[in-house]
């Protein structure tokens, strides 16, 4: 078995807390940058290669969605999350995951309380998120209250449930979706690299957010050539559509920005919008590093 970097060994069971109670914990690791390169190459002489080539390759791979290599690299993860969370994540079904049975097990009293400052109100733009702008501090405090007294109500019921000896896989059917579970979560890296680019995005829930920041930072030290090449090519990089394309190439050669130009084009309403996020961000990165 190939020895580990220490780097990489000193994350092994490392206990990183995310939200209130929850945390993210690196069980396992299989394969680094060396498990891409020799998946590519199939075979080749250990040392024949240096880290430059290395770095090269793996860009290649990466930049032309050679996908395979990638899938070398496996991570198994213990994770504590809210319930809530939990749903969302699932939806990414290429990964191995065996969760905390409450047919099984007895819930734990522990329910995840959001910070005032994140209570929001829903946003007029996206019909799926919050707002930008906390409520107002009181509201918020009030609000907070509220959420611990129904937790705590609704806890005080199940334990009543279970005292009437209601099996457990009933009793648990009240408790809200802030009721924190665990998993054990494995996954290669390729599915890693497209869990990150969707739940790493600023319009993702930021609960969800807080815990894939979170796999990120582990994800770097474990595979670093392949983390730059995934920032480079899929997390900071920009697509443009077909249509996008076409009101570019008008850009290129010197004609304004219009309401008129984008129709033409047939970009309309949301879809105009987020190009024109998309040209904003364009440009802070080019004032970022032209200052």
């Amino acid at each position: 078995m190939p020895v580990r970097r220490p780097d990489v060994e000193a994350l092994i069971g490392r206990e990183f807390r995310c939200l209130d109670k929850g945390f993210v914990r690196l069980l396992d690791v299989m394969g680094d940058d060396a498990a891409i390169v020799q998946a590519a190459r199939v075979s080749y002489g250990e040392g024949t290669r240096s880290v430059s080539d290395d770095r090269k390759l793996i860009r290649y791979l990466m930049r032309h969605r050679h996908t395979s290599p990638f899938e070398m690299v496996e991570f198994k993860f213990h994770i504590k999350l809210p319930i809530f969370v939990a749903r969302q994540w699932i939806r990414h079904r290429t990964a191995s995951v065996n969760e905390y049975s409450g047919r099984y097990s007895i819930m734990r009293e522990e329910f995840y309380v959001p910070e005032p400052a994140q209570l929001r109100p829903q946003s007029l733009h996206n019909k799926q998120g919050r707002a930008d702008e906390p409520l107002p501090a009181e509201l918020a405090e009030q609000l907070v209250g509220r959420l611990e007294q129904t937790q705590k109500k609704l806890y005080a019921e199940y334990l009543e449930l279970l005292q009437h000896d209601l099996a457990r896989e009933l009793a648990r059917i009240n408790l809200p979706l802030a009721l924190y579970t665990e998993w054990y979560w494995k996954i290669d890296l390729h599915n890693l690299f497209n869990f990150l680019r969707l739940r790493m995005d600023e319009h993702a829930q930021y609960e969800i957010r807080v815990y894939a920041h979170t796999i990120a930072n582990i994800v770097k030290v474990v595979v670093p050539l392949a983390w730059e090449a995934f920032e480079d090519y899929v997390l900071q990089a920009l697509t443009f559509s077909r249509q996008e394309q076409r009101v570019l190439a008008q850009l290129l050669h010197g004609q304004g920005l219009s309401e008129q130009l984008l129709e033409q084009a047939g970009l309309h309403g949301r879809e105009a919008r987020e190009f024109q996020e998309k040209l904003s961000r364009l440009l802070q990165h080019n004032a970022a590093r032209n200052p």
